[in-house]
């Protein structure tokens, strides 16, 4: 992960609240943005088998191609997270959405393997823009529900992610590769809604007088114990994505090999895994708010370690249910995290989101490649034997200090 940054930061202006109408049209557009970034990023995905004919691609060019965007997105993150804490851009959106179109644009009109990298490249780019602005508008538009606004926020985004294979299934799987420039269509409807965020945000946050304390905002624990938390949040963060990253780049191929599905039948199978994580999404947030986010982490990483162990050895109905299963309770998680290190580093909204998105993507990206060359070497059924075990890193969760009660003290 990023190096932890300095516990005293610079004032950060409090604006005057927003009506709560406006907090939540602002917060409903800005989930609508993250289903779009996150649906064109789950269509590469989604779209494997129709480019592993097209290119005659191996598992590990696969993995490749995934870890070119995510690489791309996790570097850039915390690096533009840092930038716009002190130098807003409020129409950042906007671009990023802009080259998340023009990927997708190449995409579909690629002659060769390296056209699909350049064009993976460029939504990795577009995302790395989208997630620490659009972070820092959500909590700014929170009115103080924070794991709430972060709930509704990814799961906007989770919902996107579980639309890319029902969309490949339903149109690229039968009309080709090219039909991924239909997609360009409903991106760009995005980026005319994100110009709409970009002018709130600068009429409500930048343009007014700000409101603010002359003393630096400073963290309620030690720098060495911030550094310290920070890492353990990267390890959970590590097990949680990891093990997703066997689900979104394998699941289908595991399926279609293990129990003989055709692939619009486990692209299907995908997509009820995705809704199921875009449940736990949502269901995160507000119960970390309601009883704690350290109890909310504990439940979600450790308490998913049966249902994964039991995973690869069941039938194809066991194996629907339990996915199901870990969906739901697994990825209620990373809401609880963000906010609780968000909360652990105050002042640094931008890139603690892009820390953690970005170290999530990367993750992914890494995982993708290196679990595509297991797959490769000892076959997609192992790949699910040797990520059961992940969840297990949960018990970390111990290490955490309860940054909720000393706020309250």
């Amino acid at each position: 992960m990023p190096a932890a940054p300095s516990v005293a930061v610079s004032p950060v202006a409090t604006p005057p609240a927003a009506a709560e109408s406006t907090t939540f049209l602002i917060l409903a557009v800005l989930a609508a943005g993250h289903l779009v970034n996150d649906m064109m990023q789950s269509l590469v995905a989604a779209i494997y088998p129709v480019l592993k004919v097209n290119f005659a691609l191996d598992f590990g060019q696969i993995g490749v191609l995934t870890m070119s965007y995510q690489i791309t997105a996790s570097l850039l993150q915390p690096v533009i997270g840092l930038y716009t804490d002190r130098r807003p851009l409020p129409y950042a959106l906007f671009v990023g959405m802009g080259f998340i179109t023009a990927g997708l644009l190449l995409l579909a009109a690629a002659p060769s393997y390296g056209v699909l990298l350049v064009a993976a490249v460029s939504i990795g780019i577009g995302s790395a823009i989208f997630h620490p602005d659009a972070s820092r508008m959500v909590r700014l538009a929170s009115g103080g529900r924070h794991g709430l606004a972060q709930s509704l926020f990814q799961v906007g985004g989770n919902f996107g992610t579980a639309l890319g294979p029902l969309a490949a299934a339903l149109v690229v799987l039968t009309y080709g590769q090219s039909s991924v420039a239909w997609f360009a269509v409903i991106s760009l409807g995005a980026m005319a809604m994100l110009w709409k965020v970009g002018g709130w945000y600068k009429r409500t946050h930048l343009d007014r007088p700000a409101v603010a304390s002359t003393a630096p905002v400073r963290a309620a624990l030690p720098k060495a114990r911030v550094v310290a938390t920070l890492f353990v949040l990267g390890l959970l963060v590590f097990s949680k994505f990891v093990y997703t990253s066997s689900f979104t780049s394998y699941y289908t191929f595991y399926l279609i090999e293990r129990f003989g599905l055709s692939v619009e039948s486990a692209q299907l199978h995908l997509f009820a895994f995705l809704g199921a994580v875009a449940a736990g999404t949502i269901l995160g947030g507000p119960i970390g708010d309601r009883i704690g986010r350290r109890i909310v982490i504990w439940v979600s990483i450790l308490g998913v370690l049966p249902f994964t162990l039991l995973l690869p050895h069941v039938d194809l109905w066991w194996t629907g249910v339990l996915s199901v299963v870990i969906g739901v309770v697994l990825a209620s998680a990373f809401p609880a995290i963000v906010v609780y290190a968000q909360e652990l580093v105050p002042g640094r909204v931008g890139m603690v989101a892009g820390m953690f998105f970005g170290f999530a993507f990367g993750v992914a990206g890494i995982a993708a490649a290196t679990l595509g060359e297991v797959a490769d070497a000892f076959g997609i059924a192992f790949v699910y034997q040797i990520c059961a075990f992940l969840p297990a890193i949960g018990l970390l969760t111990v290490f955490l200090p309860d940054v909720e009660g000393r706020k309250r003290r």
